[in-house]
C-alpha cells in the first residue's frame, strides 16, 4: 500500500470518527433538553397551581368577608336596645270600698259570690263606658243564681233570682265615687231603704230595667277587682299605667 492510500484511509477514518462524534453530541443534547423541558413544564404547572390556590384562597377570603359583612349588616339592622322597646303595665290602686253583709241568707250570699266572681278582673278601657248589667248579664237559675230578697218598684220586699246583686253594684258605685275622672252615666236608687250603704249612695240594678254605668275618663285603662270575704263585699279599682 502506497503512502497516498494510507493517508486517504486515515482521513476517511478521521472523518467517520468526526461524524460519529457529531451525532453523539446531538443525541446527548437532545436527551438533556427533554428533562429540562419537563422540569420547566413541571415548575410552570406548580406555579400555576400555586397561583390558582392563592386565587382560591383570596376568593374564599373575599366570600368570608362578604358573609361577615352580611352578618354585620344583619346585626346592625337589629334594633338597638330592643329591651328598651318593651313596655310594662304597672297597676296602681285608685280606690277601694267594702260593704258589710247584713243578712245570713245563704242564697243571697251565693248570688253575691257569683256576681263578684264575674265582675272580678273586668277591664274598662280609657274612654269606655262600663255597664253593670251587660257585664254580669241576667241572673238566672241556669247560671246558679238563687231566689233571695229584692224590692219591687213600689218598695215591697219579695223573692227574686239574683237578690243581693244590688249590694255588689252599690259597693262598686261607692268605689267609683271615690275615684277622680270616672263619670257616672246611669245610676238608680232603691225603692226602699238598704242598710249596707249610706242613704243616696246605693245603685239599684235589674237586668233589662235598671243599670249602673260609668265612663272611664282617667286617661288609663282600669281594672275592677271584686271579692266576697267573710262578712264583706269588696271592690278595688286599679289604674293600668303603661311604662
Amino acid at each position: 500500500m502506497n503512502k497516498k492510500l494510507k493517508i486517504f484511509i486515515i482521513i476517511v477514518i478521521l472523518a467517520l470518527i468526526g461524524v460519529g462524534i457529531y451525532f453523539y453530541m446531538q443525541n446527548s443534547n437532545t436527551k438533556n433538553d427533554k428533562p429540562n423541558y419537563q422540569a420547566d413544564k413541571t415548575i410552570a404547572q406548580e406555579n400555576t397551581s400555586k397561583d390558582e390556590h392563592i386565587s382560591n384562597e383570596e376568593n374564599t377570603s373575599k366570600n368570608e368577608d362578604t358573609v361577615n359583612n352580611n352578618d354585620n349588616e344583619t346585626e346592625n339592622s337589629t334594633p338597638e336596645n330592643s329591651s328598651n322597646n318593651t313596655s310594662k303595665t304597672v297597676e296602681e290602686q285608685l280606690s277601694a270600698f267594702s260593704t258589710k253583709i247584713y243578712s245570713n241568707d245563704s242564697n243571697r250570699t251565693k248570688n253575691m259570690e257569683l256576681t263578684t266572681n264575674t265582675l272580678n278582673g273586668t277591664i274598662v278601657k280609657n274612654g269606655e263606658t262600663f255597664s253593670f248589667s251587660n257585664t254580669i248579664g241576667p241572673a238566672t237559675s241556669s247560671k246558679g243564681y238563687l231566689e233571695a230578697d229584692i224590692y219591687d218598684h213600689d218598695g215591697n220586699k219579695k223573692k227574686g233570682y239574683g237578690g243581693g246583686n244590688c249590694q255588689v253594684s252599690s259597693t262598686l258605685y261607692n268605689a267609683v265615687l271615690a275615684t277622680s275622672n270616672l263619670t257616672i252615666i246611669e245610676r238608680h236608687p232603691h225603692s226602699n231603704y238598704v242598710p249596707y250603704v249610706p242613704e243616696g249612695k246605693d245603685a239599684a240594678v235589674a237586668y233589662g230595667s235598671y243599670d249602673f254605668k260609668f265612663r272611664n275618663d282617667t286617661g288609663n285603662d282600669i281594672k275592677i277587682l271584686s271579692s266576697l270575704t267573710e262578712g264583706l263585699v269588696n271592690v278595688t279599682l286599679m289604674s293600668l299605667k303603661i311604662q
